[in-house]
């Protein structure tokens, strides 16, 4: 069972692929997307989740989206196709981080994905090459809510903490003008969804060639956020503007 098939599997129950919950992803599309009619680009869409929920409530919205997968495009195109909105949907297959094109945006989203471009501000750097005049980056990054153990940064990346980090897109030359901090809540939820989702899976399939290493890898990620990275791990979305265009 490959990477991918594992996030799918435990993605199941909890596709947007971040600890918010659907209140959250709402209130942060509402601050992205003021009028409703924008052109948005998704650099690593996935499965196309955000654009999904943006394109089903905003008539006028047109959408792209990136990513290498071939599987989570495949879903993203049926979804949409389900939903009404597919003729209002332009996916490409490619590397987020090679993306170009002769179009520009009104709204740049990455949310967990900034490891595609190697860190928050070469994202960002990514999305202004992207970004209309006047348009929103919306981003989603971990931080350290506390000191991390040495085994935390290993497993999770050398984040900086909830400060520092906006300090650094303030002096790249961007405003936040909306955010929000994934609560304990959202975080335990995610936790507790994605390998409670994967183990079930590997319960209600005892025949499948895969089922214990599901739930070999369910049992250890899920010990790994216990004892590792519950206390010091947080999740920050933030609405960015440039400072100056």
């Amino acid at each position: 069972m490959n990477r991918e098939q594992i996030s799918r599997l435990a993605h199941a129950d909890h596709p947007i692929k971040s600890p918010l919950d659907d209140d959250s992803v709402r209130q942060l599309l509402e601050r992205a997307l003021p009028s409703g009619h924008e052109r948005v680009l998704d650099l690593g869409c996935g499965g196309g989740e955000w654009l999904l929920r943006a394109l089903a409530t905003r008539p006028r919205l047109h959408a792209e989206g990136v990513d290498i997968s071939e599987d989570a495009l495949a879903h993203a195109r049926e979804a949409a196709s389900n939903l009404g909105v597919r003729e209002r949907l332009v996916l490409h297959r490619q590397e987020a981080a090679d993306f170009a094109s002769s179009d520009s945006f009104d709204l740049v989203l990455s949310v967990g994905a900034t490891h595609a471009f190697g860190g928050l501000l070469p994202t960002l750097a990514a999305a202004r090459k992207h970004l209309a005049p006047g348009g929103r980056v919306l981003i989603g990054e971990g931080f350290w809510d506390r000191d991390p153990s040495h085994e935390a940064v290993e497993m999770l990346g050398d984040f900086t903490d909830l400060a520092t980090t906006v300090d650094h897109v303030v002096a790249d030359g961007w405003t936040p003008v909306y955010g929000h901090v994934s609560t304990r809540q959202e975080l335990d939820d995610y936790e507790w969804t994605l390998w409670g989702t994967l183990a079930s899976w590997a319960l209600d399939h005892p025949a499948d060639p895969d089922s214990s290493q599901a739930l070999a890898l369910a049992t250890t990620r899920r010990a790994e956020w216990l004892r590792v990275y519950r206390d010091t791990w947080g999740f920050v979305c933030m609405v960015l503007r440039q400072t100056s265009d």
